[in-house]
């Protein structure tokens, strides 16, 4: 299909001659002798481009420009005129033109702006699908209240540029949430950077975070751009914050706060513009009273606070979740789309879920690949997952009334409680402790004392 292109000139002369050169050069032309024509037939017929002229009768190419770029944004306009300035071509800019070209005209110059313009348009188009696309891979599958509410909360901060601090256990789905604000939002066209607090070393994070300047530290042959210069105009995604030490906690809260870095080993001072969004799995108001968090950090970054629900708060989105995993597992491994049962479901539905979405995504995957039939079933999931009463561990029915003293009832217990929400949370330490609301140290001794 060939561009369509339409000229708007009051000069039939440049109609005729210009016209008749592109139509020889393969495009679709259309021709308008002024601003209220050209007007009606980009309502009626869309074109690819057009080529306006500046002085017409009637209203002017300036204000025809502006009239396209309200209502067809999408319409690449080229502004031909005989008496180019520099103020005409700052304004034409500035109103969404693409380029000016002074007469006398060259059709040489003409067809490379007219290619130029209509690659810029393809690029925005291809932009606009790949961005759509990211939207859709990021979004958050389900429909359960708990869901809608953290969409519902999403929505309304992503177009702010307010400071975010998300709140949830691990694997359910922090990251997602940082990046789908970040595409909703005013800066999704700027970069969106990621920090793993957690994960890089206490000696090298203020490299990381901040750059530094050639030869600074062992091996640093090269200057190294920090995060924060990185993200400038876009987002930084400050992940598991409350592992990040007290030392780099008042680095940070003072680039917050002024919004200027220096790279290790520099003394140029550097601007930059950025949202901040933080991330953390831990009770951060928590580690403020035992005194690894700062209280002024905290309130620094915890402007909007979003909660993500644990996956055993959402189980009536796992079928969602399943499906969505199944094929994207499809895609990956060009392989065909595996179903999976109600009673299979059902049983996924039962389960606490401790790693969350996470562990459900892996074991999914699983699933996908060792199951050979074309739907996964009841009796394809891993006993381990099964919570039905038969595969549950073979306790002996507690008969704490059979004991003489109260100490040694309570104690029996205590024992049996601690031994089935360790099943419940896959022998998984910190989240027993979380879920029943003690210490960490405080069941390890429990654990020892009652040899679990």
């Amino acid at each position: 299909m060939f561009p369509s292109l339409l000229i708007v000139d009051d000069e039939p002369s440049i109609l005729q001659s210009l016209g008749g050169l592109l139509s020889d050069e393969g495009f679709g032309v259309t021709t308008a002798v002024n601003g209220y024509e050209a007007l009606k037939i980009i309502e009626a017929e869309s074109p690819d481009l057009v080529l306006l002229d500046i002085w017409m009768p009637g209203i002017d190419g300036i204000e025809t420009l502006k009239e396209i770029k309200k209502e067809n944004p999408n319409i690449q306009v080229i502004i031909i005129t005989g008496h180019g300035t520099i103020e005409t071509a700052v304004k034409a800019t500035k109103l969404g033109a693409y380029d000016l070209i002074e007469k006398p005209l060259s059709i040489d110059k003409v067809i490379v702006a007219i290619n130029n313009a209509l690659n810029f348009r393809r690029l925005e188009e291809e932009n606009k699908y790949l961005r759509k696309k990211t939207i859709e891979k990021n979004s958050i599958n389900g429909d359960s209240p708990k869901t809608m509410e953290l969409k519902l909360n999403i929505a309304k901060a992503a177009p702010t540029d307010t400071w975010i601090l998300i709140n949830g256990e691990n694997g359910t789905g922090k990251e997602l949430v940082a990046r789908m604000i970040h595409h909703l939002s005013p800066r999704a066209e700027h970069p969106l950077i990621d920090v793993s607090c957690a994960a890089i070393p206490e000696d090298l994070i203020e490299s990381e975070l901040f750059g530094h300047e050639k030869g600074t530290l062992p091996g640093a042959t090269t200057k190294k751009i920090g995060k924060f210069e990185l993200a400038n105009q876009g987002t930084i995604f400050l992940d598991e914050i409350g592992d990040m030490s007290l030392k780099t906690q008042s680095k940070i809260l003072r680039v917050l706060h002024e919004q200027k870095i220096q790279r290790v080993g520099g003394s140029r001072t550097i601007s930059v513009d950025v949202r901040v969004i933080a991330a953390s799995n831990k009770n951060l108001e928590a580690e403020i009273a035992n005194g690894s968090f700062r209280e002024d950090l905290f309130y620094r970054l915890n402007v909007l606070p979003i909660e993500v629900p644990p996956l055993r708060q959402r189980i009536a989105d796992i079928p969602v979740l399943v499906e969505a995993f199944l094929k994207e597992f499809a895609v990956q491994n060009r392989s065909k789309r595996k179903k999976i049962t109600a009673e299979a479901l059902t049983i996924l539905g039962k389960y606490p879920w401790p790693g969350n979405v996470r562990e459900l995504k892996n074991l999914v995957e699983r699933l996908a690949i060792m199951v050979e039939d074309e739907a996964i079933d009841g009796k394809d999931i891993p006993d381990a997952y099964n919570q039905n009463v038969s595969l549950l561990p073979e306790y002996a029915e507690p008969k704490f009334l059979e004991f003489d003293n109260l100490k040694e009832a309570k104690l029996a217990f205590e024992k049996e409680y601690i031994n089935r929400k360790l099943f419940q949370y896959s022998n998984n330490v910190t989240k027993t402790a979380e879920a029943i609301g003690v210490g960490r140290s405080f069941l390890h001794k429990k654990l020892k004392s009652f040899k679990l």
